[in-house]
């Protein structure tokens, strides 16, 4: 059975895992280490994060 609230929300976590993914470093995960990784994921929120606020009024 369809239900659009779940829907809604699994296309927003999507989107989210997409917007990470537009960056090569992560998509692809060249980095050797785990805290060189988990570091990328941390700028890449950063940068998402700072855009999102540039965005709103």
């Amino acid at each position: 059975m369809f239900d659009a609230v779940k829907y809604r929300d699994r296309n927003v976590v999507e989107r989210g895992f997409n917007a990470f993914k537009q960056w090569r470093g992560v998509a692809t995960r060249y980095d050797k280490h785990n805290a060189n990784y988990c570091g990328g994921v941390l700028v890449r929120a950063i940068v998402l994060w700072l855009k999102r606020l540039r965005d709103t009024p």
